[in-house]
């Protein structure tokens, strides 16, 4: 698995498919929150099949990269710088970016960072101001619990990493979420409890980079009120509703068929 270099730590990515007929169109895909570049493996060989070149990251803290034990090291923007330093580690001078919840965020950043280097945005399910409330709900108890918990945690890992892996990707994905180390984990969560979720609304605003914006109903931490609003914010966009979280999860489907077209719109 090829790392590279990032404030001292090893992050891991990974390439699939290499572009149409000689020209290099690259989507850098990233994961949600907790879970790893495995995520997406349905989705970027879709799209790799649609003559797209997709690059695929393990976040700091993430799947095969570094896990450092404290919160300093985690946050939307030095996630967001994280996603421009691989591109310059490939040579890669501009790209679409886009991902999932924690990986839709960690897009804004970037293109807030370096719009000249992100050509158009994909976002699927953002985690804005309207779930704020919720995230907090949610996120600072599991932080507590990985934290004061940690030797009861830690010990139920290492049991389901005996667990053998092939009973398919999501079944494997959940298990490797499960058998997470407690100490790294805490320390990721608490580094994107205290920092800010996103640009702020007069930032997105002023961010003129196309954006495809994927949103569903019922769902508290990805409320479908806040990829609205962003539609709202972001000058250059497109809202497609998706009928759950689900629908993207088994690719081809009409929703990676019009991600695959918006790439050959942007790319065009």
């Amino acid at each position: 698995m090829p790392k590279f270099s990032y404030d001292g730590f090893d992050i891991a990515y990974e390439e699939r498919g290499h572009g149409r007929a000689g020209l290099d169109r690259p989507f850098v895909l990233i994961h949600g929150l907790l879970f790893a570049r495995t995520h997406h493996f349905p989705l970027a060989d879709a799209l790799a099949e649609r003559g797209n070149r997709i690059v695929l990251i393990d976040l700091l803290g993430h799947g095969e990269s570094d896990k450092p034990p404290h919160s300093r090291h985690y946050s939307m923007e030095i996630y967001g710088r994280q996603v421009l330093a691989l591109m310059d580690r490939l040579g890669i001078e501009e790209a679409v970016v886009g991902g999932t919840s924690l990986g839709a965020n960690v897009t804004l950043e970037a293109a807030n960072r370096s719009p000249e280097r992100v050509r158009a945005m994909v976002l699927e399910m953002p985690v804005l101001e309207r779930a704020a409330p919720v995230a907090a709900m949610l996120f600072l108890p599991l932080t507590l619990a990985y934290s004061q918990g940690a030797a009861l945690i830690n010990a139920g890992s290492r049991l389901i990493r005996r667990i053998p892996r092939g009973m398919g990707l999501y079944p494997d994905a959940l298990l490797e979420l499960l058998s997470r180390d407690a100490v790294p984990s805490a320390a990721v969560l608490h580094g994107l409890l205290t920092g800010r979720l996103a640009p702020h609304p007069e930032e997105r605003h002023k961010l003129e980079v196309p954006a495809l914006l994927i949103g569903h109903p019922n769902d508290l931490l990805h409320p479908f009120s806040d990829v609205e609003a962003l539609g709202r914010e972001l000058p250059r966009s497109e809202l497609v509703r998706s009928d759950s979280f689900f629908e993207l999860r088994f690719p081809p489907n009409r929703l990676s068929d019009r991600i695959a077209d918006y790439l050959d719109e942007m790319w065009r």
